[in-house]
């Protein structure tokens, strides 16, 4: 039964994924960045979508330490972007 949990997890994370890459293919905007984010967002979508109610297994309680990670990369991002969009003349 657990098996089966993580596999219903994996595919629905791996159809989030693909449905990102379409979606961003058709509107013409796919970057690494965006993909990067939006997956980011699937998979804590799809891990509170899959939550069971009762017993948490542990190898969900890895899956906080994957998005905290991602939201770590994620600020890096944003502020690496801040700092180019801004003039240097700022920092100096």
């Amino acid at each position: 039964m657990a098996n089966q949990r993580r596999i219903q997890f994996v595919h629905g994370q791996l159809a989030w994924m693909v449905a990102t890459v379409l979606v961003l293919a058709v509107m013409d905007s796919l970057s690494y960045g965006l993909f990067f984010l939006l997956s980011l967002l699937g998979l804590a979508i799809v891990t509170e979508l899959t939550a069971p109610t009762n017993v948490s297994p542990e190898w969900r309680t890895r899956l906080r330490w994957l998005i905290v990670f991602g939201l770590v990369g994620f600020v890096y991002v944003v502020i690496r972007r801040l700092l180019e969009i801004l003039r240097p003349e700022l920092f100096t």
